[in-house]
C-alpha cells in the first residue's frame, strides 16, 4: 500500500494525522490511548507559566447540529491547560520516552515577555518533545489577557515572539494563526521573517452558536451569562482551505511549511488540506466527537486513495492543487456548461425546479407527463449556476456538460471558445484595466 509515513519539519510520525492542541490532549493519559488508536502525533494541550489558571466548571461547549444531529460545528469556551506546569512537563517526559517513533509537539501560551518564554522553553525543551506550537490564535478568555488572538492579531508581536523562541531553543518552532484576521499572509509573513520552521491554522474563529430563549443568555451558559468563545469543527473547513491555499501561494511565503487545521473529520478532508499545500493535518472535532479510533478510518481511506490514483507517498500529491488556486480575473470566460437532467435517475421531487425557479434564472421547465412530471433545462436560460446539482438529492442526477468549442451558446449568442481570456482586458469587462 501506499507509504504515508510523514517527515514535517523533520519531526517524523507514521502519518500525517496528528491531535491538535485542544482538551483530547490534555494529559498522559488521553494521550497514551491516542498513541494505542493508531495517531501519528499530537499536540498537547496549551501550557503557560500562570499557576492561576481557572476553567469554568459549567458547559464549556456550544454546539450546531445538522438536520440529523450531526455536529457541524463546536464552540468552546475552555482555557488554555489549568493543570500544574510540572505535571504537564512529567508526563510530556514520560509519554515521549515510551513512544519515541509518535510525534509531540508541545503548545505554548505566556505573555509578551522574552524573559517569560525563554523560561517555558527550557522547561519544554528538557522533555525530549519534538517541537513547539506558539498559541497565537486562541479567541477568548486568554485574548484578553494579551495573549493568544491579541498576538495573532498583531504581525510585529508575531515576528518578535517567534524570533525570541527561535532564539533560546533547539526544536522546531511552528507559529499558530488566528482566522480572527482581514488577510491571514500577513501574519503568516510575519511569522517566516521571524524565523519560524512552519506555520499551523486555522486556530478557531471567534463565535457565539446561539442564544437561549428562555433565558436569554448566549450558550453555553454560565450563571445566566455566556461569552464568545472559539468556532471548530466541519463548518469551519472552507475557512480553513481558503487561508491555507492563500499562504501556500503567497510569494512571500512560498515553501513555507504549513499544517493544516479545522474541520477534518475523513481521509478526504486531509487530503483536500494537503493537496493545497498542508504537509500534515491536525485534528480535534472529529475525534471528541466519535472517539480516537476515528483516525484508523482516516489512515485506511487515505491509503487506499493513494493506492487507487497512483500516489506512492504524501509528496506525490501534496501541494498539487496550488497551482490551480487562481484570482477570479484569470478564470476562462470562454468555458460554458449547461446543465443536464439524467430522466432515468430523476425522482420527480421537483427541487431542482423550485429552486431555479424562485430564486435563480428560471431555466428548469416542468411538465406532466403520463401521470408524473418531467423536469426539463431551458439552455437559452441557463447560466450553468450548477444550483441545481447542489439541491438534487440523487447524486449525478444533474450533471454539468460543457458545450464544444464552436457552438453557440443560446444565453448569450456568443461562439464558444477554446481560448482562455484574461478578464482584466476582456472586452466585455465593463471595468477593465491595462495590462501590466
Amino acid at each position: 500500500m501506499a507509504e504515508i509515513r510523514s517527515d514535517f519539519v523533520g519531526i517524523k510520525s507514521p502519518n500525517p494525522f496528528w491531535l491538535a492542541s485542544a482538551p483530547p490532549t490534555d494529559k498522559e493519559y488521553n494521550v497514551r490511548r491516542a498513541y494505542q488508536a493508531g495517531w501519528g502525533g499530537v499536540v498537547w494541550k496549551t501550557l503557560g507559566l500562570d499557576p492561576h489558571i481557572v476553567n469554568v466548571n459549567g458547559p464549556r461547549y456550544g454546539v450546531v447540529y445538522g438536520a440529523d444531529r450531526r455536529v457541524l460545528g463546536l464552540n468552546n469556551i475552555e482555557l488554555i491547560t489549568d493543570r500544574p506546569l510540572q505535571v504537564n512537563l512529567d508526563e510530556i517526559k514520560a509519554v515521549k520516552r515510551d513512544w519515541p517513533d509518535r510525534a509531540l509537539v508541545v503548545s505554548l501560551m505566556v505573555p509578551c515577555e522574552e524573559h517569560c518564554w525563554t523560561e517555558i522553553l527550557a522547561k519544554v525543551e528538557d522533555t525530549g518533545a519534538d517541537g513547539i506550537e506558539l498559541n497565537f490564535g486562541c479567541p477568548h478568555g486568554m485574548s484578553e489577557r494579551g495573549m493568544g488572538s491579541a498576538v495573532g492579531q498583531v504581525p510585529d508581536y508575531i515576528e518578535m515572539v517567534t524570533r525570541w523562541c527561535k532564539a533560546a531553543t533547539r526544536m522546531p518552532v511552528i507559529v499558530k494563526l488566528t482566522p480572527n484576521i482581514t488577510d491571514i499572509r500577513y501574519p503568516a509573513r510575519a511569522a517566516k521573517k521571524g524565523g519560524a520552521d512552519a506555520v499551523s491554522l486555522i486556530n478557531t474563529v471567534s463565535s457565539i452558536t446561539s442564544v437561549n430563549l428562555d433565558t436569554f443568555s448566549p450558550e453555553p451558559s454560565i450563571d445566566g451569562k455566556g461569552s464568545h468563545g472559539g468556532y471548530c469543527g466541519p463548518a469551519v473547513k472552507p475557512i480553513a482551505l481558503n487561508m491555507v491555499a492563500d499562504i501556500a501561494r503567497d510569494p512571500e511565503t512560498a515553501g513555507l511549511p504549513i499544517s493544516g487545521i479545522g474541520g477534518v473529520t475523513t481521509w478526504r478532508d486531509a487530503a483536500e488540506f494537503m493537496a493545497l499545500g498542508a504537509g500534515n493535518v491536525q485534528v480535534c472535532t472529529a475525534a471528541m466527537t466519535y472517539g480516537f479510533k476515528v483516525v484508523q478510518e482516516m489512515i485506511s481511506g487515505l491509503k487506499l486513495w493513494m493506492d487507487d490514483k497512483g500516489h506512492a507517498d504524501l509528496a506525490a500529491f501534496t501541494g498539487r492543487a496550488v497551482p490551480n488556486v487562481t484570482d477570479w480575473q484569470y478564470l476562462n470566460l470562454n468555458y460554458v456548461t449547461k446543465a443536464r437532467i439524467d430522466q432515468s435517475a430523476c425522482i420527480q421531487c421537483g427541487r431542482c425546479f423550485a429552486a431555479c425557479e424562485d430564486t435563480s434564472h428560471q431555466a428548469i421547465a416542468m411538465r406532466v407527463e403520463g401521470g408524473g412530471r418531467v423536469f426539463e433545462v431551458i439552455d437559452a436560460e441557463c447560466v450553468a449556476c450548477n444550483l441545481c446539482v447542489n439541491v438534487c438529492p440523487v447524486e449525478n442526477c444533474i450533471t454539468m456538460e460543457r458545450l464544444p468549442a464552436g457552438t453557440v451558446d443560446p444565453r448569450t449568442g456568443r461562439v464558444v471558445s477554446d481560448r482562455h481570456e484574461d478578464w482584466r482586458t476582456h472586452p466585455n469587462n465593463p471595468g477593465r484595466v491595462a495590462a501590466e
